[in-house]
């Protein structure tokens, strides 16, 4: 499909079929880019799906179907190499955003420190990932044990759940603010606030660049994207990790 392409289809519906629920352009079920087919085990999800579809006009926008993007992407990038996906959001975790604490100004500290500390003890009581923090810029060697609890957060996870949790580790730069809205303990807003302590702090001081701020609202669109697909799958795995 290319961008703006003309609308191919008068009618969108969803029907059920041995491998899922499955979004139907004209009674034919839809595939993926790399022509698998698309079929979801949620019935809410792929009317979400058939929503974004039956919402296109004379011409079809992939901005506006962020969702059928992400359900793309997992079918089409993760079914297969979960084991891959939960090792390289565990790598994000190495460097994660909220391990790196600012030297100062004192507000900034608070601001990092008011965010930030309650999910990390959230991490450590909950899934058992107990980070190291570091000062400025400087790469902290975080604990094995601890990136190997984050994949075991993970193990429970199908194809379309990482790929939410690897949009939103991506966007945030922090794989345990991601583990922390799937797991309810933070809303959407919330972890997207925390993500942004910094640049919120140095738009506070220095304003606000529109570049930037558009870019961030097509993150957020994203981000929300993502959220909504965990939403639409149904209760997230609970409990404790094991050790």
């Amino acid at each position: 499909m290319t961008p703006r392409s003309k609308r191919f289809y008068r009618s969108v519906s969803v029907d059920e079929a041995a491998a899922g629920f499955r979004v139907l352009l004209d009674g034919k079920p839809m595939r993926t880019p790399a022509k698998r087919e698309l079929a979801v085990s949620s019935r809410a999800l792929a009317e979400a799906l058939a929503a974004e579809w039956e919402a296109q006009g004379e011409r079809i926008d992939p901005a506006a179907m962020p969702l059928t993007r992400l359900v793309n992407s997992a079918i089409d990038g993760v079914a297969g190499r979960e084991a891959e996906v939960r090792a390289d959001i565990a790598r994000h975790a190495a460097s994660d955003l909220l391990c790196y604490r600012a030297e100062g100004p004192a507000e900034l500290v608070r601001r990092q420190s008011e965010a930030w500390d309650p999910v990390l003890a959230w991490a450590h009581e909950a899934l058992g990932v107990r980070l190291d923090l570091g000062r400025g810029v400087v790469p902290v060697a975080q604990p094995q044990a601890a990136l190997a609890a984050i994949e075991r957060a993970l193990a429970l996870l199908d194809a379309f759940g990482l790929a939410a949790h690897h949009v939103m580790t991506t966007l945030m730069g922090s794989a345990l603010l991601a583990l922390a809205h799937a797991r309810g303990r933070l809303a959407a807003e919330e972890a997207w606030a925390a993500a942004h302590v910094d640049e919120d702090w140095q738009i506070s001081q220095w304003g606000e660049d529109a570049e930037a701020k558009a870019r961030r609202a097509h993150r957020w669109t994203d981000m929300q994207a993502a959220s909504r697909l965990l939403a639409l799958l149904g209760p997230a795995p609970a409990g404790r990790a094991s050790r």
